[in-house]
Order: structure tokens, then sequence, then C-alpha cells
């Protein structure tokens, strides 16, 4: 049940969703518990709806739900403060990382044209900043595009600006 609180906790402590990674990397990090049992922990908190997944791509984001919330705001008193502290520690030194992680998405689908699309955007908490469709002849070519928009959304949006003002 610790483990279940803490990953409610974590996701009721930011606005905006976080990776089934990022929950990952802080639970397993400080060797709260094993990879498996967080696997379920993520499956049994969704089908409980206490927590909504959505998948893009190869990346699986949560939100805490509004039953989660209840749950968590019953059964807070059992995560001890000093756990509580990491994570409130853990999100201050992170959280511009994670909101960057999970605010740039892209993906990639093959058209009825036999094309693929790739289809990129960019988010400042709920207001998409940009958003790009981009036809490309084949999948390897969208693939590469969908993995540098990670690291240079920022530049091509400066770019875009830049030439239409």
């Amino acid at each position: 049940m610790l483990y279940k609180l803490i990953v409610l906790y974590l996701l009721d402590k930011v606005s905006f969703p976080l990776t089934q990674s990022q929950i990952s990397e802080f639970i397993l990090d400080k060797g709260y518990t094993s990879y498996m049992t967080l696997q379920q922990v993520f499956s049994e908190l969704t089908e409980n709806n206490l927590i909504a997944s959505h998948t893009t791509g190869h990346r699986t984001q949560f939100k805490i739900t509004p039953e989660g919330r209840d749950t968590l705001g019953f059964f807070e008193g059992r995560i001890s403060d000093i756990i509580k502290e990491e994570i409130k520690e853990y999100l201050k030194e992170h959280s511009l990382d994670l909101r960057n992680e999970v605010s740039v998405t892209s993906n990639y689908y093959k058209t009825v044209q036999g094309e693929y699309e790739a289809v990129l955007s960019a988010k400042d908490k709920d207001t998409t900043v940009i958003e790009l469709k981009l036809s490309l002849p084949t999948a390897q070519m969208a693939d590469a595009i969908c993995h540098r928009w990670q690291e240079k959304n920022q530049e091509v949006y400066d770019t875009l600006t830049r030439i239409l003002f």
C-alpha cells in the first residue's frame, strides 16, 4: 500500500502528468521497491481508477484522478515525513526537467497513402505552443524527426517565429 501512496503523492504534488519512467526513476533510485512491484502498482492504481494513464508513442503518462486524491487524503498519514520531504526535494530539483519532458511530444504513423506523418507538439501548462505535422516518405525519417524534436523543439519554435514575424 505504501508504494501506491507514494505514486499518488508524487502525482498530487505536480500540476502536469508524469511519465511512468519519471515516477519509476524516483522510486527505484530511492530503493523503495523493485521494478516488478512498481509495475503491479501502476496496474492496480489504473484498474481502481486512482490514476489515469495516457500512452503516446513510447511513453505512458499518469495523472491522479479525483478518486486518487480522495484516497490519498484518507491515507496520506501513512507516508512518513521523510519520504514526503524526499519527494518534495526531488520535485523542487527536477520540476522544470520533468515538465519539459512531458510537455514535448512526438509520434508518427503510416498514412493511407503509404507515407508517414510525424506529429510534433510542445505545450506550456495546458496551452499548445506549437504543433507540427510533417509528411515523410519513410518510417526511419519520421522516427528520426520524432527523436530530434525532443532536443530541438525550442530552436524550431524560435526559428519559425523569427521567420514569420
